[in-house]
């Protein structure tokens, strides 16, 4: 039977997710070593994990508001305005999502029609394309550099921008780089923004994830709150991935839309999950949020040893800022792309890196490296790391003799 005919042609013509077979590759080894899952190595906190079970005992497993248990969004409100210093009204600005990639879909699909162009920062996170293409909008990238930080000036947005752009998609801290931008760079950008009349998707879902330096989310900027969409959730911070709870900030006429996409597609988000959410912020607020405090100053101390361990074997590190991913650059003398780098050293040592190619060409020759494991793990993967790279440089300098 020829499916070809049924199947939708955007659909078809996706690539594969960059990251899968590597996944694969380790699934099937013993004793590998994964630098790959974006995905915190700590257990949810016993007393978040409680708050569900509590509600599941107390029958609290029937369907909520579509928009989520208005306690929930009340404490989202309390907590964004203390976190990122903006006022969102709980009844009609926020509503919970399934994680934050329910939120980033239909924040596309609502701002989007077809041939409407949507900037998207590269290298940038695996799905923010083919979001971007299942809303039929046109994909207008912008390549940044590690020379700059990885950070985006108005002069890059004046290079892209048409008239036909509507949208610019920001994620920061960043998903593979590691890279912030700080409250001048937004400042430095935000009048472009306004000039071009473009609205802001804001991908923040690792903003309590920074090291040294305050998150500043460019809604918090005069004349932005109105044009921006701000998107988070639990998984991260609060080491939540697996309960699928996110939730995004928007201006009421354009949340009001996004919540009809919302009500059609999933209901509500799942009911216990919503209890652990909320206890996961209300109870922060009493303990000055110590779990991801706890979280973050060990990610850090992995920050610091990942960095050091590849300038010590010679690679180019732009030091993250934020998130806990570290973004090497293969050195030259090794004479070999990401995507060779990662597989031979799946296959050689059992160590799983991402290649930079899964997250656009703009990653070519870099590699994703996840921190968020075990320092033990961590100490054993430097090592194979170091002793591969030792053997190519070895392979290579037996090939020119």
């Amino acid at each position: 039977m020829d499916y070809s005919r049924f199947l939708s042609r955007r659909v078809t013509s996706f690539k594969p997710s960059g990251i899968r077979k590597y996944f694969d590759l380790l699934n099937e080894m013993e004793d590998g070593i994964s630098l790959g899952v974006g995905e915190p190595d700590f257990i949810t906190p016993e007393p978040i994990r409680n708050a569900a079970i509590e509600s599941i005992k107390n029958c609290q497993t029937k369907y909520t508001s579509n928009a989520g248990l208005f306690e929930l969004r009340e404490a989202i409100a309390k907590y964004q305005k203390h976190f990122i210093g903006v006022d969102y009204d709980p009844h009609d600005e926020i509503v919970v999502t399934v994680g934050a990639s329910e939120a980033l879909d239909i924040a596309m699909r609502t701002l989007l029609d077809p041939g409407d162009e949507i900037i998207i920062l590269l290298p940038s996170y695996v799905c923010y394309e083919p979001d971007a293409q299942l809303a039929n909008a046109v994909v207008k990238p912008i390549y940044l550099k590690a020379a700059n930080k990885f950070r985006l000036t108005p002069e890059m947005i004046e290079e892209v921008v048409t008239p036909k752009t509507k949208a610019i998609l920001l994620a920061y801290p960043n998903n593979p780089t590691g890279a912030i931008m700080e409250k001048e760079d937004l400042e430095k950008i935000a009048p472009t923004i306004i000039k071009h009349d473009l609205f802001v998707i804001s991908d923040e879902i690792y903003s309590e994830l920074t090291y040294g330096k305050k998150h500043c989310s460019i809604a918090a900027l005069p004349g932005m709150k109105e044009r921006t969409i701000v998107i988070n959730g639990f998984s991260k911070a609060f080491s939540m991935t697996g309960w699928r709870m996110g939730y995004f900030c928007a201006p009421k006429p354009v949340a009001e839309q996004m919540y009809k996409i919302h009500q059609f597609l999933i209901m509500c988000a799942n009911t216990p999950g919503q209890h652990a959410a909320l206890f996961a912020l209300t109870n922060g607020f009493e303990n000055d949020f110590k779990y991801v405090r706890e979280m973050r100053e060990e990610y850090n101390k992995r920050r610091v040893f990942l960095v050091n361990s590849f300038r010590e074997m010679g690679f180019d590190v732009f030091e993250p800022e934020g998130a806990f991913y570290v973004f090497p650059k293969i050195p030259a003398e090794l004479e070999m792309g990401s995507e060779d780098f990662a597989y031979e050293l799946i296959m050689r040592k059992k160590v799983l890196v991402v290649p930079g190619e899964a997250f656009s060409d703009a990653g070519s020759g870099f590699l994703r490296c996840c921190y968020a494991t075990s320092m033990e793990k961590l100490h054993t993967a430097m090592q194979l790391i170091k002793e591969f790279v030792e053997e190519i440089k070895a392979e290579n300098q037996a090939k020119k003799h």
